[in-house]
């Protein structure tokens, strides 16, 4: 039995949620493509998950979240280089033992096979679902305490809220 409230949108006994989406756009002149899947249950041992692969012309910037990685955020580096592979590697591994890690000390560059890295990420930079709620929740009431939003959150966030409620429109016709 469904409340009233939502009997507007219950069709042979099922609820019609908007929850699932996809879509595709271009930025900057590059392909974007996002995919958002709201499953009923999370598997066994995993709460909310994320995976992400961002294609580059040097490599590919993958986070995986699934049984593999114990269902936590894993990050993963892979070459798309072949000429230049030692190169790569040797760049790879200043940019995050050096030049990210003199702001986040403690990562670590960890070869996996000849093109597949998996950066270690310290403990102390891992915050949890709800414990990053909680963090979200107060910067957004300090902003509500100054009465504004930091500059750059505002095109962002319009740009965020103009893009889901056209996708939503859509999705109706």
């Amino acid at each position: 039995e469904f409340p009233e409230a939502l009997k507007k949108d219950v069709q042979n006994n099922k609820l019609q949620v908007y929850a699932n989406g996809e879509i595709v756009y271009k930025l900057k002149g590059k392909v974007v493509k996002v995919t958002a899947t709201w499953d009923f249950e999370a598997p066994e041992g995993a709460g909310d998950s994320h995976t992400a692969f961002m294609r580059g012309k040097l490599c590919n910037v993958i986070i995986k979240q699934g049984k593999e990685e114990a269902y936590k955020p894993t990050l993963y580096i892979q070459a798309n280089v072949t000429d230049s592979l030692s190169t790569f590697e040797g760049k790879l591994k200043k940019a995050v033992e050096q030049d990210i890690a003199a702001n986040y000390i403690g990562l670590k560059l960890i070869k996996l096979s000849d093109k597949l890295w998996t950066v270690e990420i310290p403990d102390q930079y891992k915050v949890g679902h709800e414990a990053h709620f909680g963090q979200v929740t107060e910067r957004y009431l300090n902003y509500l305490k100054l009465g504004k939003l930091p500059e750059w959150e505002v095109p962002d966030m319009i740009t965020k809220y103009y893009t889901t409620t056209e996708a939503l429109k859509l999705a109706k016709q």
